[in-house]
């Protein structure tokens, strides 16, 4: 296992999926919470481990909105991204592109002036450190609703510098894609590439709203595309990159085992699907631990994951010539 594990982590690879607010570890949840006098449900790091415990995406989401109270500084939106973009490097991603969720913290009277300084100085500390490129990805929470939604649109349109593209995320059971046209048709405007969380628990139709109503160049999670044969040959035949997160997945039981993730059969079919980790602190893994965890469930070879850090790579948003450079430090198979 240690030289596959060296293997994954020495191939360059994106990773497109991943929640800053979700790689907040219990250590980190305590330790800010005390420095800024934040009262937490969970007294001691055994319970907040127990709390990590989910049954479902809402329980998981209870969870990550506590937690995400003891982010109250721009020190601890930096010392945050500073800790992920460490591990990021240590697990081999030269592309990171980062969701993250703004009325999380403006509902608490945490604004843009407060966590954008903080992100953004630490993405260039870390830049500067280790070469690792970086993408910010503001998602909305699908929750609250498109109103909310245009309100952070503008709230954002200072930072739309360091913004690169717009997200969907959050609950997706019985919030379709649809109501969210209008705000991506902004973000489009202002030249911002488009994604969204759809098929994770949602049906595929909300794969297809996500590409034909909100206009998306790539799908977080879905997985569950393969209910809709005709949907899967447009994504093979098109090429639209699917951001799967193997461990999330079985944390939230969209799969009761690994061994019955659909990864494979996606990846066999020639959709272009890649390996990510989403909530890295809550679901037992980083972005190499995914791919060990997959390959070992399914059985995949060496040359199925150089295909799935190729796939990273290539539906990244980074400059064509980034991304060619990383294509060819990549070993043959």
């Amino acid at each position: 296992m240690t030289d596959r594990r060296d293997f994954v982590r020495n191939l360059p690879k994106a990773e497109l999926h991943l929640h800053i607010e979700g790689t907040l570890e219990p250590e980190m949840m305590l330790e800010l919470a005390g420095r800024n006098g934040v009262e937490l449900p969970y007294p001691d790091i055994d319970s907040v481990r127990e709390a990590y415990r989910f049954t479902d995406l809402q329980s998981f989401l209870d969870v990550y909105y506590a937690g995400a109270a003891a982010l109250c500084t721009t020190q601890d939106f930096h010392d945050l991204m500073g800790a992920y973009l460490a591990r990021a490097h240590a697990d081999g991603v030269v592309r990171a592109e980062i969701f993250f969720d703004p009325q999380t913290h403006t509902a608490r009277g945490v604004g843009f002036d407060v966590f954008m300084p903080g992100y953004l100085s630490a993405i260039q500390e870390a830049g500067a450190e280790t070469g690792i490129s970086v993408g910010m990805i503001m998602c909305f929470l699908r929750h609250l609703g498109p109103e909310a939604a245009e309100q952070t649109w503008s709230e954002a349109e200072p930072w739309l510098d360091d913004i690169l593209a717009i997200g969907l995320d959050s609950s997706e059971r019985g919030f379709p894609p649809e109501p969210f046209a209008p705000v991506y048709a902004q973000a489009r405007s202002a030249g911002l590439h488009l994604v969204a969380h759809a098929g994770e628990e949602g049906p595929p139709a909300h794969i297809r709203a996500s590409l034909d109503v909100l206009g998306c160049e790539r799908i977080d999670h879905g997985v569950r595309c393969e209910e809709d044969p005709e949907l899967v040959e447009r994504l093979r035949a098109q090429q639209i990159p699917l951001t799967v997160c193997p461990l999330s997945n079985l944390a939230l039981k969209g799969v009761e085992r690994l061994e019955d993730h659909n990864l494979g059969r996606l990846l066999d079919a020639g959709l272009r699907v890649c390996v990510n980790s989403d909530d890295p602190a809550y679901f037992g893994g980083y972005v190499a631990d995914n791919y060990l965890a997959i390959a070992e469930a399914l059985g995949l070879s060496n040359a199925q994951l150089i295909t799935l850090a190729r796939n990273s790579l290539e539906a990244s948003f980074a400059p064509r010539d980034q991304i060619d450079q990383w294509l060819s430090r990549l070993p043959a198979g």
